[in-house]
């Protein structure tokens, strides 16, 4: 092959594939509408089942297990033997839990219908992160982000359409959703057929540039990941503390009305898709360590004036820090991949699965810490975790691929 003829190709493999990067970010909104509908039902399954809020808990635990557990384990499988069409595997046993949660009439039988929609999940996050990635050229950021917003948006979607489907029609329209996995399953069907032939070129590619690059020592990677992991837990607990109970804290605090509250929490997490958005090109452009130093460690100050503000400042300072925290995981994605270039696949499954437990977990650790003190306490005392950012400063700095 010619020195022109391998340019030529190097620059077909780094070029951004556009329509691939929304067909994943498309499925991604898909497969988060459809996760999103297990909380949105739980009044009806309660209800309809006589469960109690142990069980409802339990419900819980084992879809975000599954979801969270299996990803960064998918992610390792697939690293070593990828499989283009596994994606399409994922949405249909989303599409069979699905089903069998609108039958469900035991305790058990939801289980099983909720690990079954986790599992999907657990398929879905790390494969479609690593054909973002692939599809992105010299945009990795950009593409990450891009692919989030997607989730973002299925996952203010999907309490929408519970509300307007599932409530009035009851829980056997849950089924009616199946039409949107088999939506996602042909896209998704499509997406594989590029992966399986561009999309393999491109990982050949990738390998051969990974293996050409000195990698960073292992015990600076190790405590890279380290910090990495430690941020993770302190965005996605302090957001968790919003998303769950910001309109509380609004109520508590100030004496506003539920439909004040809400339209509060619509505000805050309009912000958090706009910072998902910028977070990732920002980072392209001047690189994704100083767009965690910014986006985690930025926000401790904006976070510590929240407790002791009024309503209006509370309302945009909330929207603030919501866009600026949000801006850190499609760079710390993309930066944890740039540290293991040869584990994408497991690198996305580690840090999306952290996400998904990390989330669930602070939600619960907060509400138990809530009804021991008070709302207004648990506010005070999250806004210190935006602290942990100075740990950012023990990241290397790491060479695009």
């Amino acid at each position: 092959m010619s020195l022109s003829s391998t340019d030529e190709t190097r620059a077909t493999h780094e070029a951004t594939v556009l329509p691939i990067i929304a067909a994943i970010a498309l499925c991604h909104m898909l497969n988060d509408l459809m996760q999103s509908l297990i909380p949105a039902i739980y009044p009806m399954l309660k209800t309809e089942l006589a469960l109690s809020f142990g069980q409802i808990g339990l419900i819980t635990f084992v879809f975000q297990g599954t979801a969270s557990i299996l990803q960064p384990v998918v992610g390792f499988v697939t690293d070593k033997r990828p499989q283009p069409f596994s994606l399409v595997f994922g949405m249909a046993l989303t599409l069979v839990g699905l089903v069998l949660l609108s039958r469900a009439d035991h305790f058990y039988t939801v289980l099983l219908s909720v690990a079954l929609i986790g599992c999907g999940s657990s398929v879905f996050h790390p494969e479609s992160s690593r054909i973002a990635r692939l599809a992105a050229g010299k945009r990795p950021g950009f593409a990450q982000s891009f692919f989030q917003v997607g989730g973002n948006a299925g996952s203010a979607l999907g309490p929408l359409l519970a509300a307007f489907i599932v409530v009035p029609f009851g829980q056997s329209s849950v089924a009616w959703f199946a039409a949107v996995a088999l939506a996602g399953m042909t896209v998704l069907t499509l997406v594989g057929r590029w992966y399986a032939s561009e999309g393999m070129q491109r990982i050949h590619s990738a390998r051969k540039r990974a293996a050409s690059v000195s990698p960073l020592p292992r015990g600076r990677v190790i405590v890279a990941i380290t910090v990495l992991i430690a941020l993770t837990f302190s965005k996605f607990v302090y957001m968790a503390s919003f998303s769950s109970y910001y309109t509380f804290y609004l109520m508590d605090r100030f004496d506003v009305s539920v439909q004040h509250a809400q339209l509060c929490l619509f505000v805050f997490l309009a912000a958090v898709a706009v910072g998902t958005i910028i977070g990732g090109p920002i980072g392209d452009r001047i690189g994704r360590k100083r767009v965690i130093w910014v986006s985690i460690l930025g926000v401790a100050p904006i976070a510590l004036a929240i407790p002791y503000v009024g309503l209006v400042p509370v309302i945009l300072l909330s929207a603030l820090a919501g866009m600026i925290l949000a801006s850190a995981f499609p760079a710390i994605i993309v930066y944890a991949q740039d540290l293991l270039p040869k584990n994408v696949g497991m690198v996305a499954g580690l840090f999306f699965g952290l996400a998904f437990g990390m989330g669930a977990l602070g939600a619960a650790g907060i509400g138990m810490l809530a009804d021991a003190t008070s709302i207004e306490h648990v506010f005070r005392l999250t806004a210190l975790l935006p602290l942990i950012g100075v740990l950012a400063v023990f990241l290397p700095d790491v060479r695009r691929f």
